[in-house]
């Protein structure tokens, strides 16, 4: 009879974690960041020649960037420049 239980608690282990690791990965997917760094997107706070972020289809007023992380500048620019057309 002792040995039933630790059978019982194995699989009431098992089965939480076979049915938590789905949710788990949603929620870790989720809080993932899919956007670059300033750094891997090479950001620069000053315009490269007539190009900046305020003229990027990328970039979301105020102080947005759909593509970099964190406040940008609109005279900014960085290697993910898409110009408006």
């Amino acid at each position: 009879m002792a040995k039933q239980q630790p059978d019982r608690s194995r699989r009431s282990f098992i089965c939480t974690a076979i049915v938590g690791l789905p949710a788990t990965l949603l929620l870790r997917g989720a809080a993932a960041s899919d956007k670059m760094t300033k750094p891997q997107a090479e950001y620069q706070d000053t315009p490269n020649g007539i190009y900046s972020c305020g003229l990027c289809t990328l970039f979301v007023a105020p102080d947005g960037c759909k593509v970099v992380e964190g406040a940008i500048s609109k005279d900014g620019w960085c290697k993910a420049f898409a110009a408006v057309d």
